[in-house]
């Protein structure tokens, strides 16, 4: 039958899209990660929802593909954008099993973006987003990608920055992006982006290097051109000067 793919944004009613909610209305059950289930399952209290812990990606796709193989319409949610670090290239891989399931996107706005529109404009100009996170991607990988994205004067936002086992990879890429870049570059972070508890701050490179911060939390880091406009961080592209 039907998969649906669906990016939930950052997790707020308000941060899902008209399109993904009626994919969700529409779904005769909710597949997802244990934590974003439990926040669908107080906007659509009526769905049948199943979920699965952490590091169960592939389990949790193989259920949501196997029901829909079997004739079910499912809606498999996703934090932010269904395809940045979701589960939609995974769906597909796993698909060629489940030959009746129909697989269809939903995209959703993912933290760069609701984490952006919260400081200010970050994101005007070219950008680079990049995970910490080495469970699937090698630390050398991850680091020669700050490093060109670095030397690149891309805006960059840092998903995953770190966690009780990577304390020090915020650090750590800082150190890089330092080489690169001054310490009085403007930089950002937003924690719990459109929930309760949302917190945010501007700080320059040099000071985001010795904060703290989690796994709910997205990194902002400017290029040369990022500035603070009445407290607000901006990344101009250049209409002014055309």
């Amino acid at each position: 039958m039907k998969l649906y793919i669906v990016g939930i944004g950052c997790g707020s009613r308000k941060g899902i899209t008209i399109e993904a909610e009626e994919a969700i209305i529409r779904s005769d059950v909710i597949v997802g990660y244990t934590v974003y289930i439990d926040q669908i399952k107080s906007f659509y209290p009526e769905k049948e929802c199943l979920s699965t812990g952490m590091r169960q990606e592939k389990e949790r796709v193989e259920l949501a593909l196997r029901l829909a193989d079997e004739g079910s319409i499912v809606a498999l949610v996703c934090s932010g954008d269904s395809q940045v670090y979701g589960m939609a290239g995974l769906a597909f891989e796993l698909s060629v099993s489940y030959p009746d399931a129909d697989i269809e996107v939903i995209p959703g706005v993912t933290a760069a973006l609701s984490g952006g529109a919260v400081l200010g404009s970050p994101m005007t100009h070219d950008l680079a987003l990049i995970s910490l996170s080495d469970l699937l991607t090698p630390m050398e990988k991850i680091e020669k990608r700050l490093q060109c994205a670095a030397e690149g004067d891309f805006v960059i936002a840092l998903y995953n920055p770190s966690s009780k086992k990577r304390e020090d990879y915020l650090s750590r890429a800082c150190d890089i992006l330092l080489k690169y870049r001054t310490s009085s570059t403007v930089c950002g972070y937003v924690r719990n982006i459109g929930r309760e508890g949302q917190e945010c701050r501007i700080l320059t490179l040099g000071e985001l290097r010795d904060t703290a911060v989690d796994m709910f939390t997205t990194v902002f880091i400017g290029n040369s051109e990022t500035k603070v406009i009445n407290g607000k961080m901006v990344t101009p592209r250049g209409y002014r000067n055309v």
